[in-house]
C-alpha cells in the first residue's frame, strides 16, 4: 500500500508542479517546435521512470535493436495501466499513444499528453474514431511513431489470454507503409491490477518483434493483418511466461 502512495503523490506532485514547465515549453515551442517536442519526451520518461522506481519493478527487454529509425506503429498487448509507462521509457524518438478519449478530460494529464502527439479514441462514435485514426497517419507521415494496443482495453482474463485485435488500428500501417513492432509484455497486471490498491515489487519481461511490412505480406494475410500480428505476440508471451 505504501507504493501506491507514494506513486500518487509523485504523480499529483509533479503535475502541479509542471504547470509552470508548460509555459517554458510554449515559450521553447515558438523557437523551435522539435526542441520543445523531444524536452516534453524526457520531462515525461523522467517521471514515469521515477515512478517504475518507486514500484521496484525489475523489466527484462528483449529485442530492442528491432526497432527501425524512422516513424513505427508499435502495438502491444495490454493487462495494465504501466504497459505506457513501461514501453514509454524506451521511445528514442517522438511517440505518440491512442488513449480512450476519456483521458481526455484529466487535468494537465491530458495538456502533457497533447504536448506528446497522444490521442484520444472515441470508440462509440466511428466518424470521430476514423478522424483519429487520419490524425495517427499523419503523424506517421511527419515521422512520429504511433503506440496503440488493438485490444481496445486492458485484458482482465487469464495471464496468457488475448482480447481480439480490432483492425482499425492497422490502416495506420497499411496506408502509411510503415513498420509494425510487435510489443509482448509478460506479468504487468501483476503490478498493480491483479491486487488493487496494492503494487507490487515483480519482474515482468518486455520483448520487441521483428519488424512487420504490411506491403511485403501477402493478400490473404494482410486482409487478417490483425489476427496475424496478434499471433506472434501470442506466441512470444507464451515462450516467455
Amino acid at each position: 500500500m505504501l507504493r501506491f502512495i507514494c506513486v500518487c503523490i509523485f504523480l499529483i506532485l509533479f503535475l502541479i508542479l509542471s504547470i509552470p514547465i508548460f509555459f517554458v515549453e510554449w515559450i521553447v515551442g515558438k523557437i523551435s517546435r522539435k526542441r520543445r517536442d523531444y524536452h516534453s519526451l524526457r520531462i515525461v520518461q523522467w517521471a514515469f521512470r521515477i515512478i517504475l522506481k518507486i514500484t521496484g519493478v525489475e523489466a527484462t527487454y528483449i529485442g530492442e535493436e528491432n526497432v527501425p529509425d524512422g516513424a513505427v506503429l508499435f502495438i502491444g498487448n495490454h493487462r495494465s495501466f504501466f504497459d505506457i509507462l513501461l514501453t514509454y521509457t524506451r521511445c528514442q524518438n517522438l511517440c505518440g499513444y491512442i488513449a480512450k478519449k476519456n483521458m481526455e478530460s484529466i487535468p494537465l494529464l491530458s495538456t502533457w499528453m497533447k504536448y506528446l502527439y497522444c490521442l484520444f479514441l472515441d470508440r462509440e462514435n466511428p466518424r470521430e474514431g476514423i478522424k483519429t485514426i487520419l490524425t495517427a497517419i499523419d503523424y506517421i507521415k511527419s515521422g512520429i511513431s504511433i503506440c496503440i494496443f488493438p485490444e481496445g482495453t486492458r485484458n482482465r482474463g487469464e495471464e496468457l489470454s488475448m482480447l481480439p485485435f480490432k483492425d482499425g488500428a492497422f490502416k495506420i500501417a497499411t496506408k502509411t507503409g510503415c513498420p509494425i513492432i510487435p510489443i509482448s509484455m509478460n506479468h504487468t497486471s501483476e503490478i498493480f491490477e491483479n491486487q488493487f490498491p496494492r503494487i507490487k515489487k515483480v519482474k515482468v519481461t518486455v520483448e520487441y518483434g521483428t519488424p512487420i511490412y504490411p506491403n511485403e505480406l501477402d493478400a490473404e494475410t494482410k486482409k487478417h493483418l490483425g489476427e496475424y500480428c496478434k499471433n506472434i505476440i501470442q506466441k512470444t508471451i507464451n515462450k516467455n511466461a
